[in-house]
């Protein structure tokens, strides 16, 4: 059986996208809103056009301002590396 977790920390949740080659990003149609916000994506290096890459002290004050928690998977039910993700409100 795979589960997913919540978490807000900051180190741990780069640690898990970094391990799975990700980086953080946001969706470019949504960075116009005056308060240099936008919906936050990890970016896993295949082509997305819609998505900016970001440093991750603009990510995790986004993620900070916007109260959110970071869903993830580990492992797959098949004990394969997961990389499902969402986030979610605190």
């Amino acid at each position: 059986m795979s589960t997913a977790e919540t978490t807000t920390d900051h180190d741990l949740i780069r640690k898990w996208v970094e391990e799975r080659g990700g980086r953080p990003a946001i969706v470019d149609a949504t960075t116009d809103d005056g308060k240099g916000g936008g919906l936050l994506r990890i970016d896993f290096r295949e082509k997305n056009e819609a998505l900016d890459e970001v440093d991750w002290d603009r990510f995790f004050e986004i993620f900070d301002r916007n109260k959110l928690a970071f869903l993830h998977q580990d492992k797959t039910k098949d004990g394969e590396t997961s990389r499902f993700n969402k986030f979610v409100e605190r």
